[in-house]
């Protein structure tokens, strides 16, 4: 079911809508850059369909709406325990099919891997997703070469024509939005080619754990972590406990964003750290999304979003890296 209708009359639909939902999309942050004067495309409640941005990637991926960076599981006193108030209203969130598809990624590592998280769960029952197209491939994308360019995974999709708005909907719980309104056969369009392709190699096996290509990643990568931080499939956490200054047995606890990559990850009791080399952190990394997570599963967990590329402060590529591991595989390196 489609239709084709004005911003103003879309944006009279945004307004029903966030009665009931919170609306997330990427929003374009005027000098909010990592540089001066630069500017930031960034997740965040959306109120009408002029604050979407969307011509431009956004630098960090729409997981933190349902895997936030910082999360409040409990709240603990000298005698009980309790949980956060739980948001009452559902979420909606503007994004793209490759997003779409990072977000089957977390389901399977929080919801199918052998135990359900509750708190990831709370938060997924509710959102709904609202396709956005990508009129052309972004820079380092690879979405094509990983499968993840299509997708009919979607409550509903919008395109913005110049003052006009364009509306796939198939969910009938949002189709009485809509009532009324000028139909037109409305479908999304898909991004066929990216100019970067990706070779995931065919015969991978943790042999190449030895090849020399993971060498040079020692000396080039600082240890950041913001190639974890915007990635839309990383899923890693570390556990907090915060105690208030009034009272040191009260306090809360909260599930926060890691980094497999940064110093301190992989510390253990007594001191002992392994993969201190973070030549041997990049390959962890690398491995995991293109080998032991599609070795478990049967799909790879990188989806060729470029985030991570794109937030390199090194340059460092992960494109580039696999297409290296492919050479080296052929090789027999």
């Amino acid at each position: 079911m489609g239709f084709s209708l004005s911003m103003e009359k879309f944006n009279n639909v945004m307004k029903e809508l966030r009665r009931n939902n919170k609306v997330y999309g990427p929003k374009l942050l005027k000098n909010k850059g990592t540089f001066s004067d630069t500017d930031m495309v960034r997740y965040g409640e959306v109120n009408e369909i002029q604050d979407i941005e969307f011509n431009k990637k956004s630098f960090f991926s729409p997981k933190e709406v349902i895997l936030p960076i910082t999360q409040t599981l409990f709240y603990f006193t000298e005698d009980q325990v309790m949980e956060p108030k739980e948001e009452e209203k559902n979420i909606l969130i503007f994004l793209r099919s490759c997003d779409i598809h990072a977000t089957k990624r977390l389901d399977q590592v929080y919801l199918k891997n052998g135990f359900e998280d509750p708190y990831y769960k709370k938060l997924r029952e509710k959102v709904k997703f609202i396709l956005m197209e990508c009129e052309n491939s972004f820079e380092n994308c690879f979405c094509v070469s990983m499968g993840s360019n299509k997708t009919e995974d979607y409550s509903m999709f919008v395109r913005r024509q110049g003052d006009k708005v364009f509306v796939e909907c198939k969910d009938e719980e949002l189709s009485h939005m809509f009532e009324g309104l000028e139909e037109k056969v409305v479908t999304p369009k898909f991004i066929e080619k990216n100019e970067l392709e990706v070779k995931i190699p065919e015969g991978l096996n943790i042999e190449i754990f030895k090849a020399d290509i993971w060498k040079e990643y020692s000396s080039r990568c600082i240890a950041c972590g913001r190639c974890n931080t915007v990635c839309g499939t990383c899923a890693c956490f570390t556990m907090q406990d915060i105690f208030y200054k009034d009272n040191d047995n009260v306090g809360e606890r909260r599930r926060v964003w890691a980094s497999c990559q940064i110093d301190g990850f992989t510390s253990m009791a007594g001191g002992h750290e392994f993969r201190k080399n973070k030549g041997d952190r990049m390959r962890f990394k690398v491995m995991h999304k293109v080998y032991d997570f599609n070795k478990r599963f049967g799909y790879h967990m990188c989806v060729g979003c470029g985030r991570c590329d794109d937030a390199c402060p090194e340059y460092i590529s992960f494109s580039h890296c696999v297409n290296k591991l492919n050479s080296a595989v052929k090789e027999g390196k």
